[in-house]
């Protein structure tokens, strides 16, 4: 089978077999991207249902996006409306407290303009839109890290309305998800790929200082890397491009996800071109009609190549039919190439030989394979094409306009445009850009005249001595209620003497809708005794009712909005003891140090130097069955740390933890705070739960936490301005730790050191083999796989927040922790001397750090002491 795939195939099997079944299918939306006006006009006139967008005044995952300003919105929004489509406004970061005050009026001008929804990370900005104007749809942006029914759960109290799911879960889980749960769920179905979990990535912040979570990606994951296992390099060839997938294209996913009742099929793109924009959302406005009318998706090679030739890495379905690492990440390049053209055949005079794999015409763009490197790519030598020749005997020495595939032809570039010395005997010619393509792509959102309509159904009353009366209706936008407008003429109806008015006189005038944004879809005549209806009667009516119908859907929808109840929000959080448990109300001056550790061995030194608490975080989940031995002859209360990311199916992985009686568990996602507070057991947020504001922290203790971690995202001077808008007896901070940079589904151990494919044939080598990943700058990055086989890459250097401890001390703080990696028991036990002894006072912050040879920076920077990082680490 082709496009019209095997997959594509078994998933149509399970509809029933009639048309009209298949039409009782639920149509998802179909979500597009729109970095600027050009996009979103491609968007709507290309079928969108809703478009998506950030705003320049930041607060978005897309910082390098041309974005719109504050004052778009009264332009923008009515014009999405009176085209039926929907807006979403991205606020998908992360948010300080003294950045809180700024989102009140934005989120009063985003309620106020009509903005349908508001696209949402941090748990706090998503209490303060709700508190602003519950009447504000909240959407869980995939960066909140919602992946299983039992996530959404706990999530339910913040008000959301749809989540966004990670990219990484497959069909059958996306189908388990939603026979689990109410929430209407939003899936990718095409675009980037992160290789990293979107909110998990710490990449950019580690290296570059720039945070992913902050809208600031350096796309560290599009750099080449080696591998070395065991303290030898691995020989891949070829393989550079580790931890860059190839571009998700879903669409022989879509059937099941219509199937599986997903509510909105989502295009990633808002750094793309309008063409882009235009190209994908139009492929894909057909494939969810014949999915929802036919049972299927066809997309012919035709159409596949001019998605690729928008943006493509290369396609592939992501992890929609579950994990395939290599098929996921081949590691060849990161850079889009376009569509293989051919190959080199032979070279003479400015041109190239080659037998075309794809259409070519004059003036399109190629690039040719070369010997040579810019970078980390492969270098490319290219240029448009000037001439074509034919070779087929009949033809020979031709020159044409165009070739078809099949062809073997001549392609001539202009003289000198190309290095001919650099070129690859038999490298590969791709085809990058289609000017003809571009041109009929822009041409769909250019044009003054609507491409795509709002269906309108009619109502007329014609009756002989009353008023003719036109009512109009079309379905609901910014709210699910239908709008509808009514027009009566002034004088009342005559009876006709030849030709009384009939329905296909009435269709017949009535759909004359012209450049309006409308068509005609039902018409339901009441007539009686023969009324004569004057064409201009009903054209002016027409003219009428089709206005007010365009000024009620311009108009921004009534809601509550409270920005009162915003602002008792931005007020600190004053300490209450009588909410606090015992243990937490010891005096700030009794400092706690934990200690996470990741070996029997650590814990066993852990144990012994006395501290106040060791956590357990082991890839063998067996191991920790030894934890309590080690640690009870010592009367040290221990800790385990769950998994990151909870996916279906994996609530077993938090029964298992439980039959260690562990004193504390920290969790690291929602269901894992969820299911041992109700164990009884005391919980601790660990960072992955992305905690940046004090508000975001309340809700948190409100799930059962005693404790949270601080995001990593904070510097010193933002941890500091957390620490004083809440009891600081609500945190625990990390004073030394390798940065957890990738946290991925993607398996680096399956990819490159396993025949196999996932962790079904893999044959684990994750269990025998110490891997680093080196990058460009020559640093060795540690990789560890977890119980569920999800791959982390750590920062080689440790990091320290030491200098900030006597000022955390004096704020209140008197939690803290130290993670430790790889260290042997001496260097186990030298770091926990040394942080004893700083949290005692007997040493101070810098002899921390140089001794453990540690950076000196508390989270990933150090704010106004942010210290210079290798200019090639992130570019």
């Amino acid at each position: 089978m082709n496009s019209q795939s095997k997959v594509n195939a078994e998933n149509a099997a399970s509809v029933n077999a009639t048309g009209d079944e298949r039409t009782r299918l639920s149509r998802p939306e179909l979500l597009a991207p729109a970095g600027d006006w050009e996009c979103a006009r491609a968007a709507v006139e290309n079928g969108a249902d809703a478009i998506y967008f950030g705003l320049d005044c930041g607060f978005n995952a897309r910082h390098r996006a041309q974005n719109f300003h504050l004052d778009d919105l009264h332009e923008l929004m009515p014009f999405l409306h009176r085209r039926g489509v929907r807006g979403y406004t991205t606020m998908n970061t992360l948010v300080f407290p003294s950045e809180l005050p700024r989102l009140v009026p934005l989120i009063e001008t985003l309620a106020s303009t009509g903005v349908d929804a508001v696209l949402v990370q941090d748990f706090g900005v998503a209490r303060l839109v709700r508190e602003i104007c519950p009447d504000l749809e909240v959407h869980a942006s995939t960066q909140m890290s919602l992946t299983s029914a039992e996530t959404i759960a706990a999530a339910e109290s913040l008000g959301i309305r749809r989540v966004v799911l990670a990219r990484e879960l497959s069909v059958k889980e996306i189908s388990q998800i939603a026979g689990s749960t109410s929430m209407p769920l939003e899936v990718f179905i095409h675009g980037a790929l992160c290789v990293a979990y979107s909110g998990q990535c710490l990449t950019s912040e580690s290296l570059g200082g720039r945070s992913a979570n902050r809208g600031q990606c350096a796309q560290a994951c599009r750099l080449p890397y080696e591998v070395v296992s065991d303290g030898n390099e691995v020989d891949l060839g070829d393989v550079r491009y580790l931890l860059s997938p190839q571009d998700l294209a879903g669409y022989d996913s879509i059937v099941a996800l219509v199937q599986a009742g997903i509510a909105s099929l989502k295009i990633e793109g808002r750094l793309k071109t309008p063409e882009y924009v235009a190209n994908i959302t139009g492929h894909y406005r057909r494939a969810i009609d014949q999915a929802v009318h036919e049972g299927i998706v066809s997309i012919d090679p035709i159409a596949r190549q001019e998605m690729e030739l928008s943006f493509s890495r290369g396609f592939s379905p992501g992890w929609l039919e579950g994990n395939d690492h290599k098929r996921l990440v081949p590691g060849l390049q990161s850079a889009k190439r376009g569509i293989r053209l051919g190959r080199v055949e032979r070279i003479s005079n400015d041109r190239v030989l080659t037998t075309l794999e794809a259409r070519l015409a004059l003036g399109d763009g190629l690039g040719i394979e070369s010997t040579e490197r810019q970078g980390s790519e492969q270098a490319m030598q290219g240029g448009r094409v000037y001439s074509i020749e034919l070779t087929a005997k009949k033809s020979a020495g031709d020159s044409v306009k165009s070739a078809e595939s099949g062809v073997q032809v001549w392609i001539g570039f202009g003289r000198g445009e190309i290095d001919w010395s650099v070129i690859e005997a038999d490298g590969t010619i791709f085809k990058n850009d289609d000017p003809k393509l571009n041109k009929r792509l822009r041409q769909t959102f250019e044009s003054s005249k609507p491409a795509t309509r709002i269906d309108v159904d009619f109502q007329v009353d014609a009756v002989v001595g009353r008023p003719l009366t036109l009512t109009a209706t079309v379905a609901g936008v910014s709210t699910d209620a239908a709008v509808s407008a009514s027009i009566h003429s002034d004088q009342t109806l005559e009876a006709a003497r030849k030709h009384p008015a009939d329905e296909a006189m009435l269709r017949d005038k009535l759909q004359r809708l012209g450049t309006t944004q409308f068509q005609l879809r039902h018409l339901d005549a009441h007539l009686e005794d023969g009324p004569m209806v004057p064409a201009s009667l009903l054209n002016e009516l027409r003219r009428q009712v089709i206005e007010s119908l365009d000024r009620q859907l311009a108009s921004p929808p009534n809601r509550r909005i409270n920005v009162k109840a915003g602002e008792r929000l931005l007020a600190p959080i004053q300490r209450d003891d009588d909410d606090l448990p015992s243990q937490q109300r010891e005096p700030a001056s009794s400092p706690k140090l934990a200690v996470l550790c990741r070996t029997l061995e650590q814990v066993k030194t852990a144990a012994q130097c006395d501290v106040d608490l060791v956590y357990a975080d082991f890839h063998d989940i067996r191991q920790y069955a030894e934890v309590a031995e080690l640690c009870h002859p010592h009367q040290t209360p221990f800790g385990i740390a769950t998994v990151r990311m909870q996916k279906p199916g994996e609530m077993g992985l938090l029964r298992v933890l439980r039959r260690h009686q562990a004193d504390v568990v920290l969790a690291r996602n929602l269901a894992a705070i969820d299911y041992f507070r109700d164990q009884g057991v005391e919980v601790v947020a660990d960072f992955s739960l992305n905690i940046a504001n004090h508000r975001a922290a309340e809700w948190i203790r409100s799930l059962g936490a005693v404790r949270t971690t601080a995001s990593y995202d904070l510097n010193r001077d933002q941890l500091g301005d957390l620490v004083q808008a809440l009891p600081s007896e609500w945190l625990e901070v990390v004073l030394q730790q390798h940065i957890p940079m990738f946290h991925m589904e993607h398996c680096v151990f399956c990819s490159v050191l396993s025949p196999g494919t996932n962790k079904t044939n893999c044959g684990r080598p994750c269990d025998r083999h110490v891997v680093e990943l080196r990058d460009r700058v020559g640093a060795l990055h540690p990789l560890h796989a977890d119980v569920a086989c999800r791959n982390t890459l750590y920062n080689a250097t440790p990091q320290s927040g030491a200098e900030t401890a006597s000022e955390l001390l004096r704020s209140g703080v008197h939690w803290f922790r130290v993670e430790l990696l790889g260290e042997s028991p001496g260097q186990t036990k030298t770091t926990i001397d040394l942080y004893r002894r700083l949290l005692s006072g007997e040493v101070d912050g810098a002899t921390v750090w140089r001794t453990l040879k540690a950076t000196n920076r508390l989270g990933v920077t150090r704010g106004t002491l942010e210290s210079k990082r290798h200019p090639l680490a992130v570019l």
